[in-house]
């Protein structure tokens, strides 16, 4: 497995909106290998093709807290099952090294998507899964946890990464 390049922040590849992907063959299951040993090497628990410079709609995700439950999910895409029920997290971003930001998000969503293989599954997922999903999910729409916060605050954070 090859550890990628990950982009930082104010990178301008980062607002890349990614592509779905329509191949599912070896260079895909490749491309999530290389993903989990980045986001593993990187400390993170979830990594969008976006931040590795490739526009694809790929996500990998492992919120275990032994690294022993890697999830892949191609195409993904939510629909909110309730407005009202939210989630705060401190927000962390394998492309914005060194920050947390508290996010707000819904915490119910119903998650559509398909496996390396382009079976589809859909589910109801829980917890920091269901963050981590909304997160990484706006990583493949060019969007950033600094778009939840103030411009202010987005601005220092640019400043810092540019040094």
């Amino acid at each position: 497995m090859t550890v990628l390049n990950i982009l930082t922040f104010p990178d301008p590849r980062l607002r890349k909106v990614a592509a779905p992907v329509i191949k599912f063959d070896k260079s895909l299951k490749k491309l999530t290998e290389d993903m989990l040993e980045t986001m593993y090497q990187g400390n993170g628990i979830g990594l969008a093709a976006t931040q590795v410079n490739v526009h694809k709609r790929v996500i990998v995700i492992d919120v275990s807290d032994d690294r022993t439950d890697p999830k892949i999910f191609i195409n993904p895409e939510f629909e909110i099952k309730d407005n009202k029920s939210l989630f705060s997290f401190s927000e962390g971003c394998l492309s914005i090294p060194g920050y947390n930001e508290e996010i707000t998000r819904p915490d119910k969503i119903l998650l559509k998507w398909q496996d390396v293989n382009g079976k589809f599954h859909e589910e109801e997922p829980e917890g920091i899964l269901t963050v981590c999903i909304q997160h990484e999910i706006d990583h493949l729409e060019g969007k950033l946890m600094v778009d939840y916060i103030s411009s202010l605050k987005r601005e220092r954070i640019r400043s810092k990464l540019r040094k």
